[in-house]
């Protein structure tokens, strides 16, 4: 736990020393979103476009930190705790990664974002997946539905499964790369039907357990 709070106290800090260091060079208006197409949609002011990422990943590592402390049934998160501070810390870098394309974009690189955010967003699919198929029963990290809450077979099934797709959703993610304009369909579709089957299937096996 020690280490996972130094390492992202330093990404934290890093981004922070980043957005002071690169103040001076950046244009009052920065490019802060993309469309599908990779294109520029959407522009802020220069002192958000360098501190709002670093001041949301501030927020979440200490929502995230904070969740094992306030969960009624933490005891269950200390059982795949290692997997989940892993996640934290992976979560940090993606932020820190995504930040740093959007600083490059603004000095003037150019790009196609939604083809450099696509390996990102496989690596982070991937290891929800991993930390998807340790998880057990908590009120915030995993897929949590009534079903799977109110059953802990229900949770691991749903769990084993929901792991699976995921990783398979991280290895559609990737391979958006080669389709072009439709790359963003293969970073944001998979992850979709992989919730909504999840739910269903959670309720369909919660279903199967009462009546058996």
């Amino acid at each position: 736990m020690k280490r996972t709070k130094i390492i992202i106290f330093l990404i934290i800090v890093l981004s922070f020393a980043v957005g002071f260091y690169f103040y001076p060079q950046m244009p009052e208006n920065m490019a802060s979103h993309w469309n599908a197409a990779g294109k520029v949609d959407g522009y802020m002011p220069k002192f958000w476009g360098l501190f709002l990422m670093p001041i949301i990943s501030l927020i979440m590592a200490l929502f995230f930190l904070w969740i094992p402390k306030i969960d009624p049934m933490k005891e269950n998160i200390q059982k795949f705790r290692k997997y989940f501070d892993d996640f934290i810390i992976l979560m940090m870098l993606f932020l820190f990664y995504i930040y740093f394309l959007s600083l490059f974009w603004n000095l003037g690189q150019r790009f196609n974002m939604v083809y450099m955010m696509a390996p990102s967003f496989a690596v982070l699919f991937y290891y929800i997946g991993v930390m998807t198929k340790k998880a057990k029963r908590n009120w915030f990290i995993g897929i949590r539905t009534p079903w799977t809450l109110s059953s802990e077979a229900v949770w691991d099934k749903t769990h084993k499964i929901g792991g699976k797709l995921f990783k398979i959703s991280a290895l559609l993610a990737l391979a958006g790369i080669f389709f072009g304009r439709y790359a963003i369909l293969f970073v944001i579709m998979p992850v979709m039907l992989t919730a909504i089957y999840t739910f269903v299937y959670s309720y369909l096996e919660y279903q199967r357990i009462v009546k058996k």
